[in-house]
């Protein structure tokens, strides 16, 4: 899998014909994942602009720092046809953006996490162009991947497997939540990502909460203890896997009982997935189990979120969310059981939707892991 195959020159093409269609002059994308999904080039984001002019016709130009030139150029962004100008220290680089425009525009797309201040900017520069959201055109390029993107997944879901598998080194009754984190994090970085984007891990009552990351609490014995993490590969592609364990002992009755529950749901809604199901649909297939025995209200979320450049984006499969799912697309199935006060479970595999049903790209057992 090579870089010109994750971010090949024919985007930039697609992403101006997409923009003329929407009826925007232009797309101003600053740092993020829009800006690396067109050109390669995993900017800084900081107070000085980088800025992606993409005009519906002509020459694409990235805006960039002085400074930052040469990461620019050692970028894929060169091989895909972009023109790269800088700006130095004390001077205005929005002129730079109106210049590389070539003309007046009533609509530019901006991208969606724009800081404000560079809002207000872009808003100053061009008082007369109405400012939307690049996401508009974005979206529908960046929802289906391409076979490179689908790799550079599952080569994110295996680096994170690897990990999983290593949960008996460290998770163990007696060390804290951050303890255990901190030798997960380094475990992420080992398997070969490059930034470590999440670690929860969260014991006994902790459990309840899906977001609940970590503290300094001791792990019981007998604790179910639900193991949320991801990270990014060098390619910017991210992976995203929660499994939960048992830290030695006994678990609750009760807890054995609901965690069959959500691996039944958890299996429906994988089995579930193909083109043509929809989102809404998908994540009825893992709600009606749980839902039938009694845990419906302890079900506290989506059950999924696509993924790629971003660990959160489209599609997500959601009550009325009715876009069916098509082959390409890319996201999480991640049923959940909370008990307030008590403990909870998650079970998260990353899938792809395939022309005939759907891939797993987490392949580590699903069943209560005891350690």
């Amino acid at each position: 899998m090579g870089i010109d195959e994750l971010y090949p020159p024919d985007r930039l093409i697609a992403a101006q014909r997409a923009t003329a269609a929407a009826g925007l002059d232009a797309l101003l994308l600053t740092p993020g994942s829009d800006l690396r999904y067109l050109t390669g080039y995993d900017a800084h984001a900081g107070e000085r602009l980088t800025c992606l002019v993409l005009p519906a016709e002509g020459e694409p130009t990235l805006v960039v720092p002085r400074l930052e030139r040469p990461a620019a150029e050692a970028s894929p962004a060169p091989g895909t046809g972009v023109r790269i100008v800088d700006h130095v220290d004390g001077t205005d680089p929005y002129p730079l953006v109106v210049a590389a425009l070539d003309g007046p525009v009533a609509a530019v797309g901006l991208a969606d996490r724009m800081w404000a201040e560079q809002v207000l900017g872009l808003r100053a520069a061009l008082p007369d162009a109405t400012q939307r959201l690049a996401g508009e055109v974005l979206q529908e390029l960046r929802i289906r991947k391409s076979p490179a993107e689908i790799a550079a997944l599952a080569e994110a879901g295996a680096a994170i497997d690897e990990v999983h598998l290593r949960m008996g080194e460290w998770l163990r009754p007696g060390r804290t939540e951050a303890e255990v984190a901190t030798d997960i994090a380094a475990a992420i970085r080992a398997a070969g990502h490059v930034t470590v984007d999440f670690v929860i891990v969260a014991a006994g009552p902790n459990g309840a909460s899906p977001h609940h990351g970590t503290s300094d609490r001791p792990i019981g014995v007998g604790e179910p203890v639900v193991v949320d993490i991801g990270g990014t590969m060098a390619s910017g592609y991210r992976s995203d896997c929660t499994r939960t364990y048992l830290a030695g002992g006994s678990a609750p009755a009760d807890f054995l009982d609901y965690y069959a529950v959500l691996r039944d749901a958890q299996r429906a809604a994988v089995a579930a997935v193909r083109p043509g199901i929809t989102g809404a649909a998908a994540d009825a297939a893992a709600r009606a189990p749980i839902a039938a025995a009694g845990y419906g209200a302890a079900f506290l979320h989506r059950t999924g979120h696509g993924i790629g450049l971003d660990g959160h984006e489209e599609p997500y499969l959601v009550a009325g969310n009715d876009r069916p799912l098509e082959a390409g697309m890319a996201f999480s199935i991640e049923p959940g059981i909370y008990l307030a006060g008590r403990h909870g479970a998650r079970i998260e595999d990353i899938v792809v939707c395939t022309t005939d049903g759907v891939q797993r790209l987490n392949t580590t057992p699903t069943e209560l892991i005891a350690l």
